[in-house]
């Protein structure tokens, strides 16, 4: 063999060694992202059988008595709660306090404040029904690093506990109301995924899963049905008029002289645009995100049951005490009453 075959030999050899180790570079990058997907699809079906292995025991609350009489349909909206997340007073200029006991009390609160207004301030009306809107951001969740550090618990602690709440609520509005339909959406801060995402975006939300685990305890209650789609809207028909939920943040800006208005006035344009064109329509669209509390008859804007926080207060955003939205629907004019459901009591929150 020659000098010359010999170079060539050892040409090829290198060359097929480099060959080699790009298919073993490749392979190896291949397993790494097979093994990440493979420990996301574990992680996420640990928390559907978790979830769905829950028993829930919602505790039991009352009414101070029976109504006069039954009439009209409520449309009530229950949206960024942020359960479990914990805000200090200190860090808020003393504006506010926040943390699983408090919100606690504050849905309580916002039950016993439903019944107060329908029976007591509404008397004399005869009620078919209630819609319960949950318009997502159930949670904070932990999509940021600050909120893992300080929410009060893990995330499957969170679900169990706050399904049982949120089911002691619907079973107190069954009770006094007799029909009661639970429509829900997910928002931005319940997915588990780092980045928004729009396919899967219901199913990969702790919102749709605690909203399925209420649907299961209520599976034998024929007076409590619900509506929970697999999309980012939900269209529910109250005396033949639409009512279009959606959590909200889909709208982008807010931050000019014009406030929130710009953004969520053209995000209605564009989703009246898109029902119409496709042989639907809506009345009333019905959002959250914003915690703000606005209300007219074709948008409502829902406040939070959280109230302000250290990003609203580093922000500078306007101070709102924690509210929801309520409204009165009739079959003749659809909604003639709007009014917010207050939600504090700080003497008996202790802050």
């Amino acid at each position: 063999m020659g000098l010359a075959d010999e170079i060539e030999d050892e040409s090829f050899i290198q060359s097929e060694n480099h060959r080699l180790k790009r298919q073993r570079d490749t392979a190896v990058a291949e397993a790494t992202r097979l093994k990440e997907q493979l420990e996301k699809a574990q992680r996420a079906l640990f928390v559907v059988e978790s979830a769905e292995g829950a028993a829930l025991q919602p505790p039991r609350w009352l009414a101070p008595g029976k109504p006069k009489s039954n009439g009209v349909t409520l449309v009530l909206m229950l949206s960024d709660m942020h359960f479990d997340e914990v805000v200090l007073p200190e860090e808020v200029d003393g504006l506010n306090a926040y943390n699983r006991e408090i919100a606690t009390l504050r849905l309580n609160k916002w039950a016993q404040n439903t019944v107060k207004m329908a029976r007591h301030y509404l008397a004399g009306v005869t009620y078919d029904g209630v819609v319960l809107l949950l318009g997502g951001d159930s949670f904070s969740g932990d999509i940021h690093e600050e909120l893992t550090e300080t929410n009060e618990d893990t995330m499957l602690g969170s679900l169990l506990y706050w399904a049982e709440q949120v089911s002691a609520a619907v079973s107190l509005l069954a009770e006094e109301f007799k029909k009661v339909h639970v429509a829900s959406v997910p928002g931005n801060h319940g997915r588990t995924t780092r980045k928004p995402r729009a396919k899967l975006r219901a199913r990969t939300n702790f919102d749709w899963l605690l909203a399925k685990m209420i649907e299961r305890y209520y599976q034998k209650d024929k007076r409590v049905t619900f509506q929970i789609p697999e999309s980012a809207d939900c269209l529910v028909t109250i005396y033949g008029q639409g009512h279009l939920l959606t959590h909200g943040d889909q709208a982008s800006g807010g931050s000019g002289i014009g406030g929130i208005w710009p953004p969520v006035m053209r995000l209605r344009a564009r989703k009246a645009q898109r029902y119409l064109a496709t042989g639907s329509n809506f009345q009333t669209l019905w959002m959250g995100h914003w915690h703000q509390y606005i209300s007219t008859p074709s948008l409502i804007v829902n406040g939070s049951l959280k109230g302000v926080d250290e990003y609203a207060f580093i922000n500078n955003f306007s101070y709102e005490a924690p509210q929801q939205a309520f409204a009165v629907v009739t079959p003749e004019k659809g909604i003639t009453l709007q009014a917010p459901i207050f939600c504090l009591d700080r003497k008996k929150e202790g802050w």
